[in-house]
């Protein structure tokens, strides 16, 4: 009888990279001598209020089975939100709520991707926007950002350019983990123009759409607000940044009504539903929330205007403005390998950074810092990249 081969997962799956800024996390768990900013999350819990929220759901006894696209209440708050930041009208079968916001992207991606297809991605970019595509069988195709006088900036004729009319699906994360990239207002209207006029799938990432940095900006530019419902557009979000809420997993995605039940029922065959007592937080998220959100921009923009500086003072140092989100990516000069120079961080300095490789080729030589953290915690970090370089740079 002949042997079976040893048992493994399908190709696609077995040629996904793990997470490098997991693998460099993972071996810091249980080192107390590691000031860590690996992951894109604050150091304060979620508000005690959404907290409260789940608690009197759970004591009520909501454990049970919830529609699969997201209780009519939450899905109503969604829209409402939406419509305020939008300043356009959602209806609520538009919406359908997901377990987290990655749930959301791979849900839009599973609705409209058949191997085979073109998916463009605008990169770098957290490594799940090119993984999901690459498990369907998609053709990835990267359209980096470069740097360029102080801002990561996107050439729009290159995108264009590499959004061939064969193209399927074109993915943008703004503002952009890693970079900190936002997509200019002036940049949307020719976008989508272009993926109404070959009949491309827009998919954007709007989890940090609220965490900006400019005062005068309550919003970050969005598609949603110059989409008509039929259009070929799917916005994901998630409550995980915004609320505070990274443990809760609970998203939404925002499609053409004509979506309503193939959505639901890829929500049917990956997790049925999202928890009730969970939608139940999002909504006092979404209504009383609003305080807290300004709270947190205020402190991430203070938190930038704090460590940009400083790490500009340091030898060898390159670091772009972010323009949203909570990171800040920049490059030692001489240290062109970021996982080795990541590792190399954690061990001889206790500075657990996150090495800009994971986030595709054009991140190699970055080290991305999240900036969500109390100020003595970033002090520290400063100074133990401080003394590194002056004894390793």
């Amino acid at each position: 009888m002949t042997p079976l081969p040893t048992p493994c997962a399908r190709t696609a799956v077995s040629d996904l990279p793990a997470s490098q800024v997991r693998e460099l996390a993972n071996a810091g768990f249980g080192r107390g001598d590691v000031e860590r900013f690996w992951f894109g999350e604050g150091h304060l819990p979620t508000p005690a209020f959404i907290r409260a929220a789940a608690i009197a759901a759970l004591e009520a006894g909501d454990t049970f089975y919830e529609h699969n696209n997201g209780r009519a209440a939450l899905r109503r708050a969604i829209a409402t939100y939406l419509q305020a930041r939008h300043v356009r009208h959602f209806e609520p079968d538009r919406v359908t709520v997901c377990s987290s916001g990655v749930s959301a992207l791979a849900l839009a991606m599973q609705a409209v991707l058949d191997p085979g297809d073109r998916a463009v991605v605008v990169t770098p970019v957290w490594p799940n926007l090119t993984g999901i595509p690459a498990l369907l069988g998609a053709q990835v195709v990267r359209a980096p950002l470069t740097p360029a006088d102080g801002r990561w900036r996107l050439d729009l004729d290159r995108l264009l350019e590499t959004a061939t009319p064969e193209t399927r699906l074109l993915v943008i994360n703004s503002p952009n983990n890693p970079t900190g990239w936002m997509l200019p207002e002036e940049d949307r209207a020719p976008i989508l123009e272009h993926c109404r006029r070959h009949g491309i799938w827009l998919l954007v990432d709007d989890v940090y759409e609220r965490l900006v940095f400019d005062p005068a900006l309550d919003t970050a530019p969005s598609f949603l607000a110059l989409a008509e419902p039929e259009d070929r557009l799917l916005g994901a979000n998630s409550f995980s940044k915004t609320w505070s809420m990274t443990g809760w997993r609970l998203g939404w995605l925002v499609a053409p009504p004509q979506l309503e039940v193939d959505l639901g029922k890829l929500v049917e065959l990956s997790t049925s539903c999202a928890p009730g007592f969970v939608q139940a937080a999002g909504i006092a998220a979404l209504e009383r929330g609003e305080p807290d959100v300004q709270e947190l921009r205020h402190a991430l923009t203070a938190r930038r205007n704090e460590l940009l500086p400083e790490l500009r003072r340091l030898p060898g140092v390159e670091a772009p403005t972010p323009q949203g989100a909570m990171y800040a990516f920049f490059r030692l000069a001489g240290h062109p390998d970021s996982v080795e120079l990541a590792r190399r961080l954690a061990a001889e300095a206790g500075l657990g950074l996150a090495p800009g490789a994971a986030f595709g080729p054009e991140g190699e030589g970055w080290l991305r810092w999240c900036l969500a953290a109390a100020p003595e915690r970033l002090s520290s970090g400063l100074g133990r990249l401080a003394r590194w370089l002056e004894t390793h740079g």
